[in-house]
């Protein structure tokens, strides 16, 4: 009896033994198949996201490729370009008078008005004449009579009935009233005042009924047709200047209008004070813009590059001493330093290796760097 109880203790405990270990072995299978789920989830994860963040990537890439940056450029061409000396100074009238009376009276008639052209000889006013009239006839008649007078006497003097001193003071009396009717005439003639030369009428000075005296000025006339510039150049351009010289004119109030020119004058001494030499520069005003008192420039023409690559000005870049350029090559703007010849006021000369034809940057260049990629939005024609 003991020995089955024993046994049957025995046969329970290894059931209940059996039945514990097969459930923790269960339970550590469920865990483990539960991390492998969750690892599982987790690379899934991971793999997603990487995917995500690389197409991210390329779009970001594919963007920054599309963004170019808008430029506009003008097309580098070659031309004449010119070294001259550069000075400022203010436009004269080369021909001017100021017109007098030669006679005293009053003024009958205004014929002309400021502003007004006028050409030389023109009567510009007239001054009452019945006094002057009056004088003339006076002197004619004396002249007249004397000349009368003259003849008798030398037909007298034929005859020898008139001494050689009686005929020759018959003579001279009526040469003398001769001159005085002439003078008669010319003082008559003075009432009409005539301008002296041709040009326009810049100021007038008398009125219809003023008395004026011959040392009244009546009138201001200037001839804006040919114009002078008088400049002082520093000795040291001395032998690049000469008479008959080309030059040009601009004026900051008519744009980049040019006034064709030439060196009228060059005085052959040196101001000790200044060291500087008088110059007298001649320019045609055909268009009659110009004006007496303008403040222009002056570019006296010393030397000319028939044949240079000419750079617009506009498209310079400065940093420090140097003069840098963008040429844009396959799309891309190539930074150029520039080795310059002869300048003017819009266009620099290029030594550098950039070639009739290419694109160079004039907007949108600052800032931009080395092989820098561009798109070109507009171009500009030269003018």
């Amino acid at each position: 009896m003991n020995r089955r109880f024993f046994y049957f203790s025995v046969l329970m405990l290894l059931m209940i033994f059996s039945v514990a270990s097969f459930r923790c072995t269960d339970g550590n299978a469920k865990s483990d198949h539960a991390k492998t789920k969750v690892e599982s989830a987790t690379t899934d994860s991971t793999t997603m996201n990487d995917s995500t963040s690389k197409k991210a990537d390329e779009k970001k890439t594919d963007k920054k490729a599309e963004e170019l940056v808008p430029v506009e450029v003008a097309t580098v061409t070659k031309g004449a370009i010119t070294s001259y000396i550069l000075l400022s100074s203010n436009l004269e009238t080369e021909k001017m008078a100021d017109v007098y009376s030669r006679v005293q009276g009053l003024v009958d008639n205004l014929l002309v008005e400021e502003g007004e052209y006028v050409r030389k000889g023109q009567t510009l006013v007239e001054l009452e004449a019945d006094e002057f009239n009056l004088a003339e006839e006076r002197a004619r008649v004396n002249y007249e009579q004397q000349q009368n007078a003259y003849q008798r006497a030398e037909a007298m003097h034929q005859k020898q009935l008139l001494s050689k001193e009686e005929f020759e003071q018959a003579k001279f009396t009526a040469e003398a009233q001769r001159i005085a009717w002439q003078e008669a005439k010319l003082n008559l003639d003075y009432t009409k005042i005539d301008a002296p030369i041709s040009g326009v009428i810049a100021e007038r000075l008398c009125r219809v009924g003023d008395r004026i005296q011959p040392t009244a000025k009546l009138f201001s006339i200037i001839n804006n047709d040919e114009m002078i510039v008088v400049v002082h150049i520093p000795e040291k351009e001395i032998e690049n200047v000469r008479k008959g010289q080309n030059a040009f004119i601009l004026s900051n109030n008519l744009g980049d209008q040019k006034f064709a020119g030439w060196v009228k004058r060059v005085s052959p001494a040196v101001d000790p004070q200044s060291g500087t030499f008088k110059v007298t520069v001649g320019v045609k005003n055909i268009n009659q813009k110009l004006r007496p008192g303008m403040f222009v420039n002056v570019h006296i023409i010393t030397d000319v590059h028939p044949d240079a690559v000419l750079i617009p000005k506009t498209a310079i870049v400065y940093e420090h001493e140097d003069m840098n350029v963008f040429v844009v090559r396959d799309s891309l703007a190539h930074k150029i330093t520039l080795d310059t010849g002869f300048q003017n006021h819009s266009d620099v000369e290029s030594l550098s290796a950039i070639k009739p034809g290419e694109k160079i940057i004039i907007v949108g260049q600052a800032g931009l760097k080395d092989q820098t990629k561009v798109k070109i939005v507009k171009e500009r024609q030269k003018s």
